[in-house]
């Protein structure tokens, strides 16, 4: 982990400003050279807006690029980057992406159960599957699975075909996954209501055996 030394604060305002921004540059700078040395960094572009604004002298273009990013191993980011330019739009978002990455749980590789992401008028469901399988996705869905790591999963949009809305549905969906070995108390209630339904079970066939007994 990269060290950024600290500064004691000034009493003039803009140097403050300065120095925060000099901070947040090469914390944003060590972060990006932390995903650029990884040999499975995954990134693409889903979707690439254009927006024209009427102007006096003709029209004035801007674009907005979705951009999804991962390491393959249960890590990934997404965000959306405006730009004048294309390159620059990409480029922001991203970065915008590497400070913005979550963890999805993993069950070798496919997801741990059958989950259903909401966003919006977005709405993905995602069910596990077998080895051998692959990704059956498109688009958004297909992206992000990629990113994050997963080879195996059965996925369908069934609301907006709106590139963005689909994504943030299947980012709320993996966000939502439980791993269950990390919840032993789900374990444990499940084993004490199976010991007390065998309990139960072996007394009701005991109580049947003895008055069977007493009748002979």
């Amino acid at each position: 982990m990269v060290k950024i030394p600290r500064e004691k604060p000034s009493k003039d305002p803009a140097k403050n400003v300065k120095v925060a921004n000099v901070l947040k540059t090469d914390a944003e700078t060590a972060r990006a050279a932390s995903w650029a040395g990884q040999a499975e960094a995954y990134e693409k572009v889903i979707s690439v807006n254009r927006c024209s604004k009427v102007v006096k002298g003709g029209k004035r273009f801007s674009f907005a690029a979705l951009v999804v990013i991962g390491n393959g191993k249960g890590e990934a980011g997404f965000a959306i980057g405006k730009a004048n330019e294309v390159s620059d739009a990409i480029r922001k978002g991203t970065q915008h992406a590497r400070k913005n990455t979550f963890r999805v749980p993993i069950k070798g590789t496919t997801i741990p159960h059958e989950v259903i992401g909401l966003y919006g008028a977005g709405r993905v469901i995602m069910k596990p599957a077998a080895p051998g399988t692959g990704i059956i996705a498109g688009g958004a869905v297909r992206a992000l699975c990629q990113a994050v790591g997963i080879k195996d999963i059965l996925a369908k949009s069934l609301g907006t075909n709106n590139a963005i809305n689909v994504l943030r549905a299947s980012v709320q969906g993996f966000q939502s996954l439980m791993q269950f070995s990390t919840i032993p108390s789900v374990h444990a209630t499940a084993q004490e209501s199976s010991e007390a339904a065998q309990k139960t079970a072996a007394d009701i066939s005991q109580k049947l055996t003895e008055e069977k007994t007493k009748s002979l």
